[in-house]
């Protein structure tokens, strides 16, 4: 079955991108994605969690918000060239993107879960089996909308978390795919 193809009823891990893919930019206390691709840097953890868990059969998804392309202090051709390196070196069947900014009030912007039912509808994806995986607030709060379980990455950061609870919360991304596993 090629990778396009739709399949019936399958769960996913929905996973946020920077900081929980790849590590963020941190400034400040605040997270920002990398500049460009020599500034990516894929977490450890992430490779682990990432390839045990697509080897049981679940479909690897990323979700991010690029709102720096909306503010024009990122291109497209920038994030886009990141995702591929990032679907190169790991089994991502996709990475669907936000380039919109708040003040754009989209339905793909995470907290809402556009992308995530965008990705459920292309794939076949059964939502009450999946899982979201996200180290802001926004990524639990998408999840959660989208009827999945979620595991918030707590780097505590210098912001106010103002979504709900995670259902499960770690410092390391190594530790996501014993939980998703366990049940």
């Amino acid at each position: 079955m090629g990778i396009s193809q739709v399949m019936d009823n399958t769960p996913a891990v929905f996973l946020d991108r920077d900081g929980v893919i790849n590590f963020a930019v941190v400034r400040d206390g605040k997270p920002y994605p990398p500049a460009g691709l020599k500034d990516v840097e894929i977490i450890p953890g992430a490779v682990s969690s990432i390839k045990r868990l697509a080897e049981t059969g679940y479909i690897m998804i990323g979700i991010t918000n690029q709102p720096d392309v909306a503010r024009g202090t990122q291109s497209k051709e920038i994030v886009e060239s990141i995702n591929a390196m990032i679907q190169s070196r790991l089994p991502l069947r996709d990475i669907f993107v936000c380039y919109h900014d708040n003040i754009d009030n989209c339905d793909c912007r995470k907290p809402k879960p556009g992308l995530i039912l965008q990705a459920a509808k292309k794939y076949g994806i059964d939502l009450s089996q999946s899982w979201m995986v996200g180290d802001r607030w926004k990524d639990i709060a998408a999840g959660k909308a989208a009827g999945l379980k979620t595991i918030f990455v707590d780097y505590h950061y210098n912001e106010r978390y103002e979504g709900p609870l995670a259902d499960f919360t770690l410092d390391d991304m190594a530790k996501v795919a014993d939980i998703i596993l366990q049940g």
